[in-house]
């Protein structure tokens, strides 16, 4: 089973279709395929854990949705988010996991359709029962036992006696539920696994300098104590020692399966004799006959005590160093590759600029060259784009064509030639209309004569403008009365309309009574 599924495919493309990335980053997460979840969706989802328009309880259901899949890689890929979230996210989710009634249900977990699937499933039980004792630790005490402040002024030394009584037994029922992983070298055989053990390994380091600086704290304190806290203080340091011993084998596993050495820290011992005194003073107590220590005797053996167990912490400590190290240089160099790359895009973006302003200086040279010394092309430049074509351009009749026939009217006398117009500039808009009209002869109207009435009693005087033919000439004249033809019964006078093309408009006077300017009457 290597490589995603058709499974996972297409429930990454349902996601992206929704737009839901949170969903899709945990899918990427939490695929068939047998390796550890990937750098950059892990980044992601520690992203979201950290913006407040994230909802958190919808991340974690969604973690809690793919724990509910049949396949023993997608439930272990689910716990290992999650126990990465939880070590490097934001406080928020663990917070939102103490809060919940119930977190891992996988206390019958079993995958019998893979290969791997009885010896794994083992595996992702205990791995869930170490989470939910973590989400159940900090419901507890509202911190988290990995993530506090260590050294002299740390949380667990500065601790009083009655709060560290009570906090160190939940310390130690969350490393129970971490050393009973019991992950054999041998077990070790694939990504999924080993990425576990890996977070794994991390906690229990953390956690124990944790408990062994309270440890610290609660032996400094023991021969101060009363009857009733000296033994819960004795019954602490026993298990103490007993844990120590199994973590050494948990150490051990790790340090053949290929953990570095230098990253596992160096646990040692407290000399027996101070279990020794420590019996001796409860028994004293207590009321029992023993052997009485001196002072000086009893200082000496708890000085020598708390110097090897002090000496653990910073071996713990030296591995928190080291890690931290590591996260920087990793921010750097993928603040460097950033660097690289906003660098590299402001360089082609720059080419491309230039690139676009050479082309337009050479667009513009190729204008100025093509202009003249006014700035507009040539008129006689033939080769230049003409959008009307030979529309505006005159026509000039041949000397072997016969003249054209004139609009005329019956009973008007013929025109004259028609008026040519001087010679004019070609390609001039103006010019160009002034040839077209003056070289148009089928437009030319001829003014036709006066006609005189003699006779007759139902005369009336009537005028009519003419329309004048369309010249050059600056002003049109006037217009002319038209004397009505008279029928052959010599009874109704009959106007005969005129043709009106191209007509220039008459101006009329403001008075309508008034006569026409231009005109005359004719009286009989």
């Amino acid at each position: 089973m290597s490589g995603q599924s058709i499974t996972d495919r297409i429930a990454a493309a349902q996601h992206s279709m929704t737009g839901s990335a949170i969903n899709k980053a945990v899918c990427k997460a939490t695929t068939h395929e047998v390796s550890g979840p990937k750098k950059k969706h892990l980044d992601y989802l520690i992203h979201c854990t950290n913006e407040m328009n994230v909802s958190v309880p919808q991340l974690a259901d969604t973690l809690f949705e793919r724990t509910a899949n049949s396949s023993w890689v997608v439930v272990f890929k689910a716990l290992i988010t999650t126990h990465h979230l939880m070590m490097y996210g934001n406080e928020r989710l663990i917070q939102y996991l103490a809060s919940r009634n119930t977190l891992f249900n996988l206390n019958n977990f079993l995958d019998k359709g893979a290969l791997q699937g009885y010896d794994m499933s083992t595996f992702v039980r205990r791995y869930s029962r170490y989470l939910n004792e973590k989400a159940m630790s900090y419901r507890l005490v509202a911190v988290d036992f990995t993530k506090m402040k260590r050294g002299i002024d740390g949380v667990m030394r500065t601790m009083n006696i009655e709060k560290l009584i009570k906090t160190l037994p939940i310390i130690q029922n969350q490393l129970d539920a971490l050393l009973d992983f019991q992950a054999n070298p041998n077990e070790l055989t694939n990504g999924v696994i080993n990425a576990a053990f890996m977070l794994l390994f991390k906690d229990s380091i953390r956690l124990f300098a944790a408990y062994n600086e309270g440890v610290i704290n609660l032996l400094e304190k023991y021969f101060d104590m009363k009857k009733g806290q000296c033994k819960e203080a004795l019954d602490i340091y026993k298990k103490f020692l007993y844990r120590m011993t199994k973590l050494s084998e948990f150490l051990r596993v790790a340090e053949q399966v290929g953990i570095d050495q230098g990253d596992i820290p160096d646990l040692s011992q407290a000399p027996s004799s101070l279990l020794e005194a420590l019996e001796q003073h409860l028994a004293s107590l207590e009321g029992k006959k023993t052997k009485e220590l001196t002072a000086d005797t009893r200082a000496s053996t708890l000085s020598s005590a708390v110097s090897s167990l002090s000496n653990t912490g910073m071996s713990f400590s030296r591995m928190d160093e080291k890690e931290r190290q590591q996260a920087l240089e990793e921010e750097q160099a993928r603040l460097q590759a950033l660097k690289v790359q906003v660098t590299h895009h402001y360089t082609k973006t720059h080419a491309q600029n230039d690139t676009w302003y050479s082309l337009g200086a050479v667009r513009k040279q190729t204008d100025r060259e093509g202009l003249g010394v006014t700035g507009r092309r040539g008129l006689g430049d033939r080769d230049s784009f003409d959008a009307l074509g030979d529309l505006l351009k005159p026509t000039v009749p041949s000397h072997n064509q016969a003249p054209p026939m004139t609009i005329h009217h019956q009973g008007h006398p013929h025109p004259g030639h028609p008026h040519q117009g001087g010679k004019l500039l070609a390609n001039d808009l103006d010019s160009s209309l002034a040839n077209l009209v003056g070289s148009a002869p089928d437009m030319q109207w001829n003014q036709p004569g006066e006609k005189k009435l003699t006779g007759g009693h139902d005369w009336q005087s009537k005028t009519m403008s003419t329309t004048t033919a369309w010249s050059p000439a600056p002003m049109a004249p006037g217009p002319v009365p038209v004397a009505p033809q008279m029928g052959p019964m010599g009874g109704v006078q009959v106007m005969t309309p005129q043709p009106m093309m191209y007509s220039q408009p008459v101006l009329r006077p403001t008075n309508p009574f008034a006569p026409m300017p231009g005109a005359q009457m004719q009286f009989m």
